[in-house]
């Protein structure tokens, strides 16, 4: 699959990623991005086809705010940085079977 710039655009709005997020996420360096050099980074496509559902059923707003809420997994943005996909999609599963669920903090 033909990565390009304006997937990881798309991936950035999703998820309301950082700068320094995306950087760690797909484990590219600041140049290599402005230079478009994600064409070979398997991370890219795979996260934009776990999200897209999620993104259509639930919305932007709710998968960026979902993104920093503490779950059953952790803070999915966590499992993220830390190039944790598999944890990532555990979440997503949990997500998709429960919903969001924010708790009061007592």
């Amino acid at each position: 699959m033909t990565v390009s710039p304006s997937a990881v655009q798309l991936l950035t709005d999703r998820l309301g990623l950082t700068d320094d997020e995306l950087l760690r996420i797909l484990a590219i360096d600041p140049l290599g991005l402005l230079a478009g050099d994600v064409g070979h980074k398997p991370e890219l496509p795979l996260l934009l086809r776990l999200t897209d559902g999620p993104a259509e059923r639930l919305g932007p707003a709710t998968l960026r705010r979902w993104l920093r809420t503490g779950g059953p997994h952790g803070r999915p943005v966590d499992l993220l940085v830390a190039r944790d996909f598999g944890g990532f999609e555990d979440a997503l599963d949990t997500l998709d079977d429960r919903g969001l669920v924010v708790r009061r903090a007592r």
